[in-house]
């Protein structure tokens, strides 16, 4: 394991005041996106999408690393360049998702299990070829009343996430880890914040066991959130306020980073919520930043529709979005930024 080379990717990732981009939905998340958008669901629309993405102007202003898809990573630009070349020319680092999706949980109905680590090694091995030099793997966590999620779900998701993490510092690549709880349901956020935080010590309890080094990781969690169907829903200084404590009391100080997934909130409410986490809490023990996904190509996509024409009002949408989650890293996110 090359310590240093990984400490020094992560810290490239979390450097200034940029974020991360998620670009790596699956084949079927994308072409579910598309179709709601009327955009043809094809390899050669999906190319030609991501092409956008990657040669927006002035990216690299707002964006330090750019998660891929197993199937973007072995494609080319237009250009016909690799899309992890195009990105490391653009000065932003490739990285890739390796997990191979949740699936229902055998025995936990109601729960999924993230999968993929038989055959990690190899496939890390080749992405680190590829070009990839920090990888994802997304757990996901539901809560169902009292119950969902159990410990055995917990934990066995935590597990793997180590797992992962260890075979991904192995290969010299830097490990995301995502331990996501879902905003589905009608939780209250007093359970999302007691979820989250027995999810973060699981997690870095497997991540000890398995000997990985925290230097060389970064975690990307939910913000503590009530459920989208509760009736009550807080204010954005509540959330900083029982996101923050919850990283706090479960977040060693030697992690890398902290990049916030956004999860199901809107474009607007994941860069203000951001920001009020930076307003009020502007001296913490990790960098904290951003990796999202739809909260930044949303609105590009819905001005691309799938038609040449359209791309250069796209990419200035899409960088707009980007810049608005700069400034909320600064905690200078404001209204007026959000609608230029």
């Amino acid at each position: 394991m090359k310590t240093q080379e990984l400490t020094d990717t992560a810290k490239a990732m979390m450097a200034g005041d940029r974020g991360l981009l998620a670009m790596d939905e699956s084949i079927s998340t994308c072409n579910k996106r598309f179709a709601e958008a009327g955009i043809p669901q094809t390899a050669e629309y999906r190319r030609a999408y991501r092409d956008l993405i990657v040669n927006t102007p002035s990216l690299s202003t707002c964006i330090n690393g750019a998660i891929l898809s197993d199937e973007t990573i072995r494609q080319t630009t237009f250009a016909g360049e690799p899309f992890a070349d195009a990105l490391r020319n653009h000065g932003i680092i490739p990285g890739i998702k390796v997990d191979l999706s949740a699936k229902d949980m055998a025995g936990f109905p109601g729960e999924k299990i993230t999968e993929g680590l038989d055959g990690l090694r190899d496939r890390l091995k080749e992405y680190h070829t590829l070009g990839a030099r920090f990888a994802k793997w997304r757990a996901v966590i539901t809560i169902i009343g009292d119950t969902i999620p159990s410990d055995g779900c917990i934990e066995a998701n935590m597990h793997a996430l180590a797992r992962y993490a260890a075979l991904c510092q192995e290969a010299g690549i830097v490990p995301i880890v995502e331990p996501e709880v879902l905003m589905d349901g009608s939780h209250t956020i007093d359970r999302c914040k007691k979820i989250t935080q027995e999810g973060l010590l699981t997690l870095f309890t497997q991540l000890h066991n398995q000997r990985v080094d925290l230097h060389g990781v970064i975690l990307k969690p939910n913000m503590v959130l009530p459920g989208k169907d509760c009736p009550e829903q807080e204010t954005d200084d509540i959330i900083a306020h029982a996101t923050v404590k919850t990283l706090l009391r479960s977040v060693p100080a030697a992690v890398a980073g902290i990049a916030f997934l956004s999860g199901g909130q809107s474009p607007q409410q994941a860069s203000a919520r951001l920001n009020t986490i930076h307003v009020m809490y502007p001296s913490l023990p990790w960098p904290v930043t951003f990796s999202y996904a739809r909260a930044i190509q949303q609105p590009a996509l819905e001005i691309w529709a799938g038609q040449e024409e359209n791309i250069p009002a796209a990419q200035l949408a899409l960088f707009h979005r980007a810049d608005c989650n700069r400034a909320a890293r600064i905690g200078k996110y404001t209204e007026d930024i959000a609608l230029k």
